[in-house]
């Protein structure tokens, strides 16, 4: 079963365990998925760029993701089932992608571009998840709750992404 929320053309790689889930922790697991990928971003982020400032902002939105993942796991367990483990195929690649753009060019502004990108392909995961008729009234709730942080990361890093290029 297909939802209209799936990150990365269904791109999870613990597929397997979707077989008898609830259309609902289906859709969080993908999320699950998804913010795990950006907070390994930012961790991998903060060793590669020289500024302290940046360093702290990827720890802090690190965090967040961590406290986003803790918070929808938390719900697929209440639910009775495992919450994905992994991250998608597509970060890993983003995470390689980004490496080769920053070796060949702006590291600094390469990290905040593709960290920016990631924060606006999970931003509209979260809304086609708000959006997706299959998601229980519970784990709505929960993803309203989580949508006003989802959308903060998303604003700090696009701001940082003006800011760069204005400065270049």
């Amino acid at each position: 079963m297909k939802h209209s929320n799936d990150i990365g053309n269904n791109d999870i790689r613990n597929d397997h365990i979707r077989g008898n889930q609830a259309p609902s922790t289906h859709i969080l697991n993908d999320l699950v998925a998804a913010t795990r990928d950006g907070k390994s971003f930012y961790e991998h982020a903060t060793t590669k760029v020289r500024s302290p400032e940046l360093k702290a902002l990827f720890v802090r939105l690190a965090k967040v993701k961590g406290e986003i993942v803790g918070d929808l796991s938390d719900e697929i367990r209440a639910s009775g089932d495992p919450p994905t483990n992994t991250g998608t195929w597509s970060g890993d690649f983003n995470r390689f992608y980004t490496g080769i753009r920053a070796h060949l060019g702006d590291k600094t502004y390469a990290y905040v571009a593709q960290l920016e990108e990631s924060e606006e392909q999970l931003l509209k995961a979260f809304d086609r998840a708000l959006n997706d008729e299959d998601i229980s009234a519970h784990a709505h709730a929960v993803l309203t709750r989580l949508m006003p942080e989802v959308r903060s990361c998303h604003d700090i890093m696009r701001a940082q992404k003006i800011a760069l290029k204005k400065a270049a």
